[in-house]
């Protein structure tokens, strides 16, 4: 019988580590490249700052994943990190990756492009299956 049950301190943990790897991952690791890819330069972004919408957006994005991802990992009894991140990679690739990058090319989008949107979503979804896995909470 399985035990497991949300843990809410993971989830938070985890919407802010990977929010934090989007600052990373946008910004030092790729992000003149995606700006790039994107259309976008810095000037153009100085000038017109992402409002308050964007955040909350991204936000909600974040954290509604990972409270489906706990909860998916409460009915597979997702218990460790490599469980975790095993199923964090499993989904983000075969859902999310590939449907990313399928949508890409028939935009005729840059292939670079779908990597690095891509591999965002791979990484993250890979820590926040460490996270969640290794960090479980039984029922009472």
């Amino acid at each position: 019988m399985n035990n497991l049950k949300t843990n809410h301190a993971a989830v938070w943990v985890s919407v802010v580590l990977i929010t934090g790897l989007g600052f990373l991952w946008y910004d030092t690791l790729f992000g003149e490249k995606w700006m790039s890819l994107v259309g976008l330069d810095l000037a153009t972004v100085e000038a017109n700052p992402p409002g308050a919408g964007v955040w909350a957006t991204n936000i909600v994005g974040t954290v509604v994943p990972m409270y489906m991802l706990s909860w998916l990992f409460i009915k597979l009894n997702v218990d460790t990190a490599f469980k975790g991140a095993k199923m964090g990679l499993m989904i983000s690739f075969s859902f999310v990756f590939l449907s990313k990058m399928t949508s890409d090319m028939f935009a005729q989008n840059p292939y670079e492009l779908s990597w690095i949107e891509g591999g965002f979503d791979v990484v993250a979804l890979m820590i926040g299956g460490i996270i969640l896995g290794a960090w479980t909470k039984k029922k009472a």
